[in-house]
């Protein structure tokens, strides 16, 4: 109640200092809490197999339940952000964030874990941009401002490559359901950190366009259920079903966004070149990197029978690798320019599909973490780059806008990738085969290949119209 009667009044003094870095603070521990969940379920997932079965498919739908949540509900968590502000809108999505991770920790079977993931995804969609929203008016100097939101950013990086570590060592040594249990006691210490938060309210009444959110959240599911579905059992009636549904439910999202006055995907930025090579980036290296990771965590555990201990440690180095990538981006950015960071990034991605091609059940652990070295730094340099050239690309009142839609691309081609390489990589018997890695890797060095070319074009500057 304190944090929600602060927002609630008509005014209110600046923020100290000592606010400022508590609010900081706060932002930055939701957005690892939900940058995390999206890779540490990756490990644990023979564990999830173990206790509740459910087979391939249903592990792939624990994955991709909450990334799919997350990335179409970013249509709109930024406009709710707005309506009503950022601390109320934190609040709210941290305790419904804590409150799915305690059902999925209770889960007693696969559906009952799914369902909860579906809520997870959706809390995890408003913590996102309420949490940068909320460094954005905890900090009144700019330059403080842009220090806050780089500590902001670089946190989700390191958050996002060491999610596999702390998904192995919970699952291993204090069993899967503290992957969601360790969000909890987080969740309270946040919450608590935003009680007597005095931060001016910033609210304004921007419409919702539900229509359409509806509409991004069936077509990316349905889409989803028939990868799935046709990696495992083929093109089949239910496969086919929900292919049409996707196409249908994504024909009817573009003419309800071409008639809406406030549309969650305004038509007009993807006519835009610098945009789309943008969204088309994000999507390819999630794609790339989730499908990697993916791969990756089954591989350790089911085809070189590590425990889930072992496969966690050997994210350690890359994550490190990551994380310093991610800081390096925007020099190398001003030394050679975006444009060549960007198109590179991807194509070292591809590279990184390729080299773990030749893995086997007896490489060489040091080779295993050499190899490891194109999808650690790939993806991580391109990404920051992509983001502020998109920012770049918009005017400012359409930043917010073209960032949340940057987020849906990318969680997307997380999304697919899990549902593609699930389909693609696992075997008669339900483990990962290496023939079938193979395949997936191919598919994903061919992706990021295209991605790449297409990121090439689009390098003038357009006009502001919409």
């Amino acid at each position: 109640m304190t944090v929600l009667a602060h927002e609630a009044s008509t005014g209110g003094p600046a923020p100290t200092r000592r606010g400022s870095v508590r609010a900081l603070l706060a932002a930055l521990l939701g957005f690892t809490v939900i940058t995390v969940d999206v890779s540490a379920v990756n490990i644990a997932l023979p564990y999830l197999h173990r206790d509740l079965g459910g087979g391939m498919a249903g592990l792939q739908w624990v994955v991709d339940a909450y990334t799919l949540m997350f990335a179409a509900l970013m249509l709109s968590a930024g406009a709710v952000t707005d309506r009503v502000g950022p601390v109320r809108a934190y609040a709210l999505g941290v305790v419904l964030f804590t409150v799915a991770s305690l059902a999925c920790a209770a889960a007693p079977v696969m559906p009952a874990l799914v369902a909860a993931r579906v809520l997870q995804g959706a809390a995890a969609a408003l913590v996102m941009p309420a949490s940068l929203a909320l460094v954005r008016v905890a900090y009144d100097d700019a330059g403080a401002r842009a220090h806050a939101i780089a500590v902001w950013t670089v946190g989700g990086s390191a958050a996002m490559a060491l999610g596999p570590v702390a998904g192995g060592l919970l699952s291993e040594y204090a069993g899967w359901r503290w992957v969601f249990l360790v969000n909890v006691p987080i969740g309270i210490l946040i919450v608590a950190l935003l009680a007597g938060l005095r931060i001016r309210p910033v609210r304004r009444r921007v419409p919702l366009d539900l229509p359409g959110q509806a509409l991004a959240v069936v077509a990316l599911s349905a889409l989803t259920y028939a990868v799935i579905e046709a990696g495992h059992t083929g093109w089949h009636a239910s496969a086919l079903l929900a292919g049409a549904a996707s196409v249908s439910a994504a024909v009817a999202f573009v003419v309800v966004e071409g008639r809406s006055a406030a549309p969650v995907l305004p038509l007009g930025l993807l006519g835009r070149g610098r945009v789309m090579v943008a969204l088309v980036a994000g999507f390819g290296i999630n794609f790339g990197f989730y499908g990697g990771i993916f791969l990756l965590g089954l591989y350790y555990q089911q085809v070189r029978g590590w425990s889930g201990a072992e496969a966690g440690l050997m994210f350690v180095i890359p994550a490190v690798l990551t994380t310093g990538a991610n800081v390096l981006a925007p020099r190398l950015a001003h030394a050679v320019g975006r444009r060549p960071l960007i198109v590179g990034g991807q194509l070292i991605l591809a590279v990184a599909m390729l080299v773990l091609c030749p893995l086997t059940t007896s490489t060489p652990v040091w080779l295993v973490l050499v190899l490891l070295v194109p999808l650690a730094t790939g993806g991580a340099l391109a990404i920051t780059v992509v983001t502020a050239d998109l920012i770049d690309a918009v005017e400012p009142a359409r930043v917010g806008v073209a960032t949340g839609v940057l987020s849906t691309f990318r969680q997307t081609g997380g999304a697919i990738a899990v549902a593609v390489f699930g389909g693609l990589g696992v075997g008669a018997t339900g483990f990962l085969t290496l023939s079938g890695m193979q395949a997936c890797l191919l598919v994903g060095a061919v992706l990021l290949t295209l991605t790449a070319l297409a990121s090439t074009g689009g390098a003038r500057r357009p006009s502001s119209s919409t």
